[in-house]
């Protein structure tokens, strides 16, 4: 059978009735739309966070772009960040109306290189979106340091974080609103698209309601523009089962890193770098070689299926040429995209797949004279 870098049949079929329970408990409810589970839930992830209140939306995009509006961005703000990055986060910037400008990242880690933070800012930098990628955090004391002196919002992509934690924070706790996304291959995923933006601002959570429910908060009449970005009942019902096992799915992605670091630590693959007084989540593990291309093709050959986060660095493309940026403005971001692969990291991933996946690739290495 091949091994995928990412699946969830296993896991749905050990939470089947947990999952269908709660889907049962809402249809049966009479309250499909911002009823009691998504109040719960973000209840429930806040605490988890450490955070004061949860908004529920209805993906990870619309939580960066929403939680930017309600810091207040207004048209034409610049707002700092990584191309290396899931488009989503530069998409939800131009969204908000805002103007990306990008920052090179750290090659050890990929994460934002929080040392060209400041030289990035200019008159009209109104906010800091630091991602933290892969499963653990930005230096974010570097970067509050920063927004500080000049009056910026910081807000985190915590997309691929749930459960990281920096100096004993968790992620999600370190800004004036953070971002999360649900989606299915997330450390916290439901079986569709959610997001959740968290702040200990009153006035922000206030807006942020508003601005996920047409800029009403009572039906049928807008105090200023929306959108339509609930999180549906149904998620946040599942999301509700889900989160009471996060720590289990940490403590099982933590412990498949640390047999990959094992098995490869003698071959030559650049493996995963924690940076010092983070805790890795590992939503994914990200291996590094100059052969990549080679090495996924042996990968496939051998029934072993990998992927590759992200192989165009967003200033690159032609969505976003608008921003000015040339190949070569941002060298360690353009050379990580040319060589780093994920290789199958999931809670329900067995021993005896990830040893066939470790077999292959120890296979595909030897046959390439590496």
């Amino acid at each position: 059978m091949p091994v995928n870098v990412w699946g969830y049949l296993k896991e749905y079929e050990a939470e089947r009735e947990e999952i269908l329970a709660a889907v049962t408990d809402v249809l049966g409810s009479g309250k499909l739309i911002l009823g009691p589970h998504v109040a719960a839930f973000e209840a429930e992830f806040s605490a988890y966070c450490g955070v004061a209140t949860g908004v529920g939306c209805d993906n990870g995009t619309s939580a960066v772009m929403l939680a930017l509006l309600a810091c207040g961005l207004a048209p034409g703000d610049e707002v700092v960040t990584v191309s290396n990055t899931a488009v989503p986060t530069v998409a939800a910037i131009v969204s908000a109306g805002g103007v990306p400008r990008f920052v090179d990242i750290d090659p050890a880690t990929y994460l934002m290189d929080t040392a060209r933070l400041e030289p990035a800012i200019t008159p009209r930098t109104r906010a800091v979106v630091a991602v933290h990628l892969f499963g653990q955090c930005v230096a974010m004391e570097a970067v509050w340091d920063v927004a500080q002196r000049h009056g910026l919002a910081v807000i985190e992509d915590c997309a691929q974080a749930h459960g990281a934690t920096r100096h004993g924070q968790v992620a999600g706790s370190m800004s004036d609103a953070a971002a999360f996304s649900f989606y299915p291959t997330k450390i916290l995923g439901t079986y569709g698209d959610g997001g959740m933006v968290l702040t200990d601002s009153d006035d922000v959570a206030a807006k942020l309601r508003r601005l996920r429910f047409y800029g009403m908060e009572k039906t049928y009449y807008a105090l200023e523009h929306g959108y339509n970005a609930r999180l549906d009942e149904v998620h946040a019902a599942i999301l509700r089962g889900k989160l009471k096992h996060l720590p289990a799915y940490i403590a099982r992605r933590q412990a498949l890193a640390a047999r990959y670091d094992a098995a490869l630590a003698d071959t030559p693959l650049t493996l995963p770098a924690t940076a010092p007084g983070n805790s890795h989540a590992y939503y994914l593990y990200v291996a590094r070689h100059p052969k990549r291309d080679a090495i996924l093709a042996g990968l496939k050959e051998r029934g072993v299926h990998c992927n590759v986060s992200y192989p165009w660095p967003i200033h690159t493309m032609t969505g976003y040429g608008h921003l000015g940026y040339k190949e070569g403005d941002l060298p360690e971001t353009e050379r990580a995209a040319g060589e780093i692969f994920s290789l199958p990291m999931y809670p329900s991933l067995t021993d005896a797949e990830q040893d066939t996946a470790i077999a292959a690739l120890g296979d595909t290495l030897a046959a390439l004279g590496e």
